[in-house]
């Protein structure tokens, strides 16, 4: 191994700079050569690679976003789009690649691996936290402190106001950030879409609350779980309060990460490196039980990561 080409896909994740930091400085150390891939498959497609030294990742530890740019690439899911990313990786004499990103950045990562056999280890980074393997992406801490933060603040006005709001944040398919700052922030409800849920049922547990002398409620939902203004107008007709919704949006991805995600990104990007230089071929780094280790890429990428019910079910405890 004597150079190591690195990416950032999909979409962004507050930390990434962190962990190519980890990467150039790792790499670096141990007498290799490092290539930055910008623009994620599509700037590989393109040959956007440049070597990257010590200062080109200077000052970037506490930056949100990525400094080697990403863009999602339809191309990369076709045989010719592979191939082509593949010779520009063995052009530049690029020993062994590190795709940050999330679950489809890194089928992208297994799919160049598969077809060329050159080395790939996947940095799971994404404020989904949606990547098997690993009880932790980079970039998923920011984020649910950057919607708590927004929640907490909300709170106060529904409080003032005596007002139901719900509170929209990312999550297409999955519902990661949703469960996790729902509980975080004390929500009545929580909707996700791996969760089956009856209006009828919400609406209820609202009126009871109302009936007791509850004057505010705070519903938390992941934006794949429903439409949420029709969910409001519902819950105004059946419960008879005021309901506002709140859509947080990209304001999630962005900002300064967190110590926790620049952390998990510095080793992240120190380990990516190590298991390079021991020969490995086809691996993510993981975090499992508090505890840095890698597991294999093909398996990350073919099981989708089970909701923690356990949260669930505490959620519903404690909101009651």
């Amino acid at each position: 191994m004597k150079k190591i080409g690195v990416l950032t896909a999909g979409g962004d994740a507050p930390g990434m700079n962190a962990a190519i930091r980890a990467v150039v400085r790792t790499s670096i150390y141990y007498g290799l050569k490092v290539v930055g891939i910008e623009r994620g498959y599509e700037g590989l497609i393109n040959n956007e690679v440049r070597p990257m030294d010590l200062s080109s990742v200077s000052g970037i530890i506490n930056k949100g976003g990525t400094i080697l740019k990403t863009v999602r690439c339809e191309e990369l899911k076709t045989t010719r789009g592979q191939k082509k990313a593949v010779k520009v990786l063995k052009r530049n004499n690029i020993d062994g690649l590190i795709a940050i990103g999330g679950d489809g950045s890194l089928q992208g990562a297994l799919a160049l691996h598969e077809i060329s056999g050159i080395p790939v280890v996947g940095i799971p980074a994404s404020i989904d936290n949606d990547v098997t393997g690993t009880e932790m992406t980079i970039g998923f801490d920011t984020a649910v402190n950057t919607a708590l933060e927004a929640i907490d603040k909300i709170r106060d006005t529904a409080t003032s106001h005596e007002r139901t709001f719900i509170i929209e944040v990312m999550g297409r398919e999955r519902g990661f950030i949703a469960l996790e700052v729902g509980l975080a922030a004390g929500a009545e409800i929580i909707l996700i879409p791996e969760i089956k849920y009856s209006l009828d049922k919400i609406c209820q547990k609202l009126k009871e609350g109302r009936d007791r002398g509850k004057s505010s409620s705070i519903i938390v939902m992941a934006e794949g779980a429903g439409n949420s203004f029709a969910i409001g107008e519902q819950i105004e007709e059946y419960v008879g309060t005021e309901v506002r919704v709140s859509i947080l949006g990209y304001v999630q991805r962005g900002g300064s990460p967190t110590s926790f995600s620049r952390v998990l990104a510095c080793k992240f990007g120190a380990a990516a490196v190590d298991l390079l230089r021991k020969g490995e071929k086809s691996k993510i780094v993981a975090l499992k039980k508090g505890k840095m280790t890698s597991v294999s890429l093909k398996a990350a990428c073919m099981k989708k990561k089970e909701i923690n019910m356990d949260l669930y079910k505490l959620d519903a405890i404690l909101s009651i």
